[in-house]
Formats: structure tokens, C-alpha cells, sequence
């Protein structure tokens, strides 16, 4: 059978513009505010592992009261972590993540890049860290950056000296940079490099220090500074109407997924940085010290230098066009310079500046927000010159496809010109989606095979536009990306980037496809056009073992954005199985194979990111009792919707819910991640649930913090919660009480239980427990102790309560047959085998 429906528009935004808005316009102050970055040429190159470890304040200094091109390397996009917001985690957390470090860099002033390493989740030290990484592909990554950004100096947010004290990501990212140092510029390390960048040696590396990293402020306070530049950072910026730290609490703010959103503040606040290689200093004040960054280091002549000052002190703030002449005689002595480098970046950057000082309007913006190889789409174009400066449109022309239009058209002051344009696409038109999941990588490092992508915060879009202008007689060219733009009566212009996508793209309606018996059991697939007319063969390819009773649909479209969907009866086979089910859908002798999964967040744009489409199919061999449970939803939680694959009712009660919910209705009740620390209902209602638990209820608790608790009573006993955890997801497990009826019944668990699984064992497990508790599972790290608090049982009354530190939240998502198992027997807890 199928279905058709229609589906929203899934689309992307220009990097400069913020959802739902006009691209960003500059008043005549933060003109003069580019132009004094203009003037300077330095380069910061600030390292670490995550969004969101970068120290936003000194970037924003850097970037703003010094005017220097102040770079941030994270080298993961974050997707190990938790979600505070939704269910994305991995790297569709990853995607969401990438976005709100770009949306922190544009209020920052600073630039994002990036390596190619993942975030597996918390590592112990560099070592294992590397484990996963790869020393050699890390170091490849960060010796990239450094020939690819050629910063004067580089500035570690982590200390390369302290392995097994922080997160080894941390600590591992500290150590490249420091190593990097005394390679970056020979030729014998990394050659295939040098096919598009040279080597590059920085003049100095600094560690960005603080009170923390002593262990507490009184101990900071008596820390020798002697190798220490200071910088106070709290300054005011009178063209920008902020202060530094104003800056960087909105920045700091932009990492909502982690719940980082911080207040600002104002007032003097100094910043510590010691000196760890490079060039020496004579005093403790300018990490820049004896470094040229003014026109002097490309131009000795002194010309540009000059011109620049004349710049910066004529600007005129009711009439910014009066410096466009300026702007383009430097232009002209730009063209002269010899070094590539910044030939290249100072042109960009003055063509910039012409267009904002002379006021000049360009856009070019397509007819839908998304297209298809082959498709026809048109164009309108629009060119304003909105101050008196001279100027002529010569030609508009489209990049990678669509020709070009000469003409000789003088823009008169503040008249709008229109031009319309259609033409198809070509069929092998770019695909719009994040580059670095284009391929599979490994378990620490993404696969990203065009070495010039690599480090790049996101893909390019596929169509730009190249506007020839003739300004006072010296030719200028602005090459602009086509947007699509349209009028939302609740919030007027929505601008929107304009995205390539496949013709046709397939879907599960599930990607993790549990079952918990042989039964079939019935499925959807989709397969949706991005063009009109859209007609083939759907697929569904099986693996050895797994029979449907459909696996092919002819299907015909009509209308772009059109879904149809099919069903389809799936029987696993009759023993344990993990297998991938794939869609293929063929259209005119082409086969596409890619899902679209659309991210929607208000506060970044709205992403799309296509991946192959498939689903994992785990047959799991599970018994199950008590099959009606509640759950209380945690912070980035999906394990719900696992346990109903495998038969279980399962009821969400809300927080308003908690104190009148008739709980004996349940089995059990099962709270999800760190739910103790985002739900204030359940403060409240923590002696309902125990009194439920003594009756003869199951309450089962995963992982809390210790910090922020809404209740000073989470268990009915003794328990604390401690910060171990086990970061090796393959580390033994050792079973403590092997004749306990959880490790037994339903379901009699073994050491192939704990095989596949992702991240982690664990993590927050109770570090102190009473005697009513029995401790089952044991577990370390290499050279740590045993960790016993990871699953922790306790009779109280008639029911039990359970502490669990195991990471259920990422292993039943993730379709991990032995955590299946594990659960159920936890649901399954009864006196009757005690």
C-alpha cells in the first residue's frame, strides 16, 4: 500500500545570514571597525578539542581591540556529548554543533576551522585518545592548519603537561599543537601538503593559563607569572557599543545543545598566557611583540601603510563613500604584492570594504529554496548603488553553470536594477550537505578525501554569481552565492540558502529496527521527489537471513516535495542478527541512494544532511514481563522508543503528572538521563516514587550528576554519585554477583551481552553505597581500579530500587542487542526470586 503527502522545504542559510533575517548590514562605526582590521596583519591560530572549549574572551579580544584574524581550531564538531535540546546525538549532534560555533564567530569577530578527528565521547588521557585518533592523521591535521592559516602565533587552551588530569581530547589537542610547533615549517613532514600550501613556521606558542589550571585562585595567586603575558580584556569598545566580555557572553551563549549560556559582564578582567616555544620576549605585555603586522610586512615601501592611515583617520561616518577612492588605490598596490598569501586575503577583504563603504546592494536569489540536478530554475537579480559613487555593471556571471550577461549599465545613485535569468541545472549539479559525512569514516577520524576541504567549517554552496563593476574606472568582481529569499507575514524577508539535492532521496521511517522476537513485523519507506515528475523503482535490499513480503514499488510523482510511502512486512530470522537493510531508488538509468534528515532548531539555520539510507535491523533474543512501564523523559533521551520495538507499553508522564500519576499502575518507572537535574517535579515528587518502590514498584534511576540535584533523597539509602566512569567501551565486565536474578532471568546474561558496545561503558556511577545495595558489574579503564557502582540493586520494602550509571541512553538508541537484554531483566525484578 502507500501514501502520499507533501513535505516541508528542507533548506540551508548563507553563512552571514541568521534565520529569519537580512543578511547583516553595518553601520557606519563597524565599517570603521573593519577597516582597522583591515589595516593590520596578524594571524592567531587558538587550539582545542570541542565547541565550546574555546575561551571566547580572548578571542573576541584578539579579534576586536588587537584587529587580528584570530582563528579557532576545534578538532571534533562536538558530537559526543549529550543533546539538552533533542534527540540528535553522534554526528547529527555534530552538524548542530558546527552551526553554533559559526554563530559564535560572527559575534566574536574570530573564524572557525576545524580537523577531521571525532569526538568518541570522554577519553582519560592523550594516549588512548590517539588510540582512536590516529597520532599521525591528528598531527597530519594540525600541521595542516597551521600551513593553511599561517598564524604568527599560536595560542593552546589546554596544557600539553598534564596527561590523565583533564580530558585526554584536551590534553591530546595540547600536545599536537606544542609538537607542531618544530615541524610546521620543514618540507620533510607531511609533503603531499605541499601540493597546495608551503610550510609555514609561527614565531611563538603560548598556553592560555588561568586560576583553574593551578587548582584554585590562592594557588594562582602565588604561581610565578614571570613567563606570562598579561592582558586585561575587559575593555570597552566604543564603535561597537560593548565591552569585550558583553562580546563574549553572547558568544558563549551560542552553545545551547550543552546548555552554556552564560550572563555578561563588564569591568576589568585579565587573561594569563605563558610562553611555551617560539621567538623570546622582553617584557610580559604583547604576545606580538617584535612581530610586523602593519602593510610594512608585505609592502616596505611604506605606500600601503600610509594609505591605510589616511584610511582609518579620513573616514567620514555620515559619508562612507568619500573612501572608496582610497580603498581603490590601495587596491591597485595590493595587486603588487608578492607574497600570495595575503595578495589574496587583502583583496577580499578590500572588495569588502568597497561594497559596504560605497553602499552597494547585490543579490541574486533563485525562484525555490531547493533544486534538482536537471531542473529548470530562475533567477532575479538585483544591483543598487545607494551613494553617489560612480560606478558600471559590466557583466553578471553564474559559477560552476549558466552563463554569462555583458553589459554597460551606468548604476545611478540609489536606482535599483532588475534582471531576470533561467537555465536548467546541470545533472551532476554539487549536492548540498556537510562534506565530512559524505564518506564512512572510522571510529576516531572522519573520511574526508579532497585535502583542500579539509578544516573548512562547512560545504559551499553549489551556485554563485560573479559581479563585474567598473568603480571610478578600475575594474572590481564580488563573487556572491545565490540565496532564495521569501516574505514570512509574521517575520517579513526570510532569507534562506538555496540547495542542491538529489531528484529522488529514500527513507526509513525508523533507522534502528529492533525486534525482540521472530515475529514480522510491518515497515515504512519512503521515497520523495525534489523536482515535478518524478517516477522509478523503489528498492529495499535485504540481507542473508531477513525476508519482506514487498521489496520493490514502482512509484510516480507529480509534484516536487511530494512523499509517497510503502509498507512492507519484515521477518528476522530465527536467531540473533545485526544486519543493515539499504533503499535504492531508480530513476532514468541514475540510482540514489541517500536519506534526508532535517535538522530545526530557531536559533541556527535550518540544516539538512544527507546520508546513505539505511537502517540497522538487530534481532534480538529477548524475553520480557511486565510490559506496561512509565518513563520520565531526560535530557537527550530516546530509549523509549527502543524498548516498544521489542514489546513494551511505554507511557511518558510528564512533570505535571508526577504528583497525581497513579504509579501503581506501573511495573516500573524508569527515570532518563540526568532527569534529577533538569526536572524540578521530580524534587517534589521523590517520596511518592520511593513510597511507590516500597509497595512493591521498580524504580529504576540512569545517571545523574551530583551537582544541581532537584532532591536530597535520590535513593532510600545510602548512595553518593561520584564522577567515574569507564570511557573504554570494550573494557571487561566483570560480574560481581553472578547468581543475582538481574544477570538470570528473564534473560540469562553473558559476557557476548557486553560485545558492540558504543562510547562507553559508563558514567556518574555511585562512589559510596549502603550494605542494602548489591553492586553486580565491575568494571576500569587501563591502570584504574575496579569500578563497582555501575549498576546498583536494592530491595526496599516489597519493590526495588536501581541506580544504573550504564550507558543504556546511547547502547538501546543504537540497537545494541545485549543492552536489550540487560534492560528487560531490570524490569523484570520480583521478590518471587529474590
Amino acid at each position: 500500500m502507500k501514501r502520499c503527502f507533501t513535505l516541508g522545504l528542507v533548506l540551508l542559510f548563507l553563512p552571514l545570514i541568521l534565520v529569519g533575517q537580512v543578511p547583516k548590514t553595518y553601520t557606519s562605526s563597524e565599517i570603521h571597525h573593519e577597516i582597522k582590521k583591515f589595516n593590520t596583519l596578524g594571524i592567531v591560530l587558538y587550539v582545542a578539542a570541542h565547541p565550546d572549549d574555546e575561551n571566547t574572551r580572548l578571542i573576541s579580544y584578539l579579534a576586536n581591540q588587537r584587529h587580528l584574524e584570530t582563528n579557532y581550531i576545534s578538532f571534533t564538531r562536538g558530537g559526543g556529548g549529550q543533546n539538552l535540546l533533542g534527540p540528535e546525538l553522534g554526528d547529527k549532534m555534530g552538524v548542530i554543533r558546527t552551526q553554533e560555533l559559526l554563530e559564535a564567530r560572527r559575534i566574536d569577530g574570530g573564524r572557525q576551522f576545524f580537523a577531521r578527528t571525532r569526538d568518541f565521547g570522554f577519553s582519560k588521557n592523550p594516549e588512548e585518545t590517539f588510540g582512536h585518533w590516529g597520532y599521525e592523521e591528528s598531527m597530519s591535521d594540525m600541521v595542516w592548519a597551521v600551513r593553511k592559516l599561517r598564524p604568527d602565533v599560536v595560542i593552546n587552551r589546554f596544557d600539553h603537561r598534564t596527561s590523565g588530569r583533564t580530558h585526554g581530547h584536551h590534553t591530546a589537542t595540547a600536545v599536537l599543537a606544542y609538537e607542531s610547533f618544530d615541524i610546521s615549517g620543514d618540507e620533510e613532514y607531511f609533503p603531499y601538503h605541499l601540493r597546495y600550501v608551503s610550510p609555514w613556521q609561527p614565531k611563538r606558542l603560548f598556553f592560555n593559563t588561568s586560576w583553574w589550571f593551578f587548582g584554585s585562585r590562592e594557588a594562582f595567586e602565588e604561581a610565578d607569572k614571570s613567563n606570562m603575558v598579561t592582558a586585561d580584556i575587559g575593555v570597552y569598545f566604543p564603535l561597537l557599543g560593548e565591552s569585550n566580555s558583553e562580546i563574549a557572553g553572547r558568544s558563549r551563549s551560542m552553545h545551547r545543545c550543552q546548555g552554556f549560556g552564560t550572563a555578561s559582564t563588564r569591568g576589568s578582567q585579565m587573561e594569563y598566557m605563558e610562553l611555551l616555544n617560539g621567538k623570546e620576549m622582553s617584557s610580559n605585555e604583547d604576545i606580538f611583540e617584535g612581530i610586523e603586522i602593519s602593510w610594512n610586512r608585505v609592502d616596505p615601501s611604506g605606500r600601503l601603510k600610509a594609505l591605510g592611515q589616511r584610511l582609518d583617520d579620513e573616514f567620514n561616518h555620515t559619508k562612507p563613500h568619500l573612501s572608496v577612492p582610497v580603498l581603490l588605490e590601495m587596491k591597485k598596490l595590493i595587486y603588487a604584492i608578492e607574497d600570495e598569501f595575503w595578495k589574496e586575503k587583502k583583496l577580499e577583504e578590500i572588495r569588502k570594504l568597497i561594497s559596504l563603504c560605497s553602499g552597494l546592494f547585490l543579490e541574486t536569489t533563485a525562484d525555490r529554496q531547493y533544486a534538482a540536478g536537471g531542473e529548470l530554475v530562475n533567477f532575479s537579480t538585483e544591483v543598487t548603488m545607494r551613494s553617489g559613487t560612480d560606478a558600471r555593471l559590466k557583466s553578471i556571471t553564474y559559477y560552476p553553470a549558466g552563463g554569462d550577461t555583458s553589459m554597460n549599465l551606468q548604476l545611478d545613485h540609489n536606482i535599483a536594477h532588475r534582471f531576470n535569468n533561467s537555465f536548467e541545472l546541470p545533472h551532476d549539479a554539487q549536492l548540498t550537505t556537510p562534506y565530512w559525512l559524505d564518506e564512512k569514516g572510522t571510529y576516531g577520524m572522519q573520511q574526508v578525501n579532497d585535502v583542500n576541504l579539509r578544516g573548512t567549517p562547512e560545504t559551499s554552496p553549489y551556485l554563485f554569481v560573479n559581479y563585474e563593476l567598473e568603480i571610478h574606472g578600475q575594474t572590481v568582481n564580488w563573487k556572491l552565492p545565490v540565496i532564495y529569499k521569501y516574505v514570512e507575514p509574521a517575520l517579513g524577508e526570510v532569507y534562506e540558502r538555496f540547495d542542491i539535492l538529489p531528484v529522488a532521496t529514500v527513507g526509513f521511517m525508523s533507522d534502528k529496527i529492533v525486534f525482540g522476537d521472530k515475529k514480522s513485523r510491518e515497515i515504512e519507506v519512503s521515497v520523495r521527489a525534489s523536482k515535478d515528475n518524478v517516477n522509478g523503482v523503489l528498492e529495499l535490499i535485504l540481507p542473508d537471513g531477513w525476508q519482506a513480503s514487498e521489496t520493490s514499488w514502482d512509484f510516480d510523482i507529480n509534484r516536487k516535495g511530494q512523499t509517497q510511502v510503502f509498507t512492507t512486512n519484515i521477518t528476522p530470522p530465527d536467531y540473533q542478527s545485526d544486519e543493515s537493510l539499504k533503499l535504492l531508488a531508480n530513476v532514468d538509468g541514475r540510482a540514489y541512494d541517500r536519506s534526508l534528515t532535517v535538522i530545526n532548531y530557531d536559533y541556527i539555520p535550518l540544516l539538512n544532511v544527507l546520508s546513505h539510507a539505511e537502517a540497522r535491523a538487530v534481532r534480538v533474543d529477548v524475553e520480557i514481563t511486565n510490559p506496561r512501564i512509565a518513563y520520565i523523559m531526560g535530557a537527550g533521551d530516546n530509549i523509549p522508543a527502543g524498548l516498544r520495538q521489542i514489546g513494551y507499553q511505554v507511557d511518558i508522564l510528564q512533570p505535571s503528572e508526577l504528583l497525581t500519576v497513579h504509579l501503581d499502575d506501573y511495573a516500573a518507572v524508569v527515570t532518563g538521563i540526568r532527569a534529577y537535574n533538569t526536572i524540578d517535579e521530580l524534587g517534589f515528587a521523590q517520596d511518592r516514587m520511593l513510597d511507590y518502590v516500597e509497595r512493591g514498584g521498580i524504580l529504576i534511576v540512569q545517571y545523574t550528576t551530583p551537582w544541581q540535584l532537584r532532591t536530597d533523597r535520590l535513593s532510600p539509602y545510602h548512595m553518593t554519585i561520584s564522577r567515574f566512569r569507564v570511557t573504554d567501551h570494550e573494557a571487561e565486565m566483570r560480574f560481581l554477583a553472578p547468581d543475582h536474578q538481574v544477570l538470570n532471568y528473564p534473560n540469562k546474561i553473558t559476557d557476548a551481552d557486553f560485545k558492540s558496545w558504543i562510547q562507553e561503558r559508563g558514567l556518574y556511577f555511585a562512589g559510596e553505597w549502603g550494605d542494602e545495595f548489591t553492586a553486580i558489574l565491575g568494571s576500569n579503564d587501563p591502570n584504574e581500579p575496579s569500578r563497582d557502582g555501575g549498576l546498583l540493586i536494592a530491595q526496599h520494602g516489597e519493590g526495588f530500587y536501581v541506580y544504573t550509571g550504564l550507558s543504556f541512553f546511547r547502547q538501546i538508541p543504537a540497537g545494541v542487542p545485549g543492552s536489550f537484554r540487560l534492560f528487560a531483566n531490570l524490569l523484570s525484578l520480583s521478590n518471587d526470586r529474590q
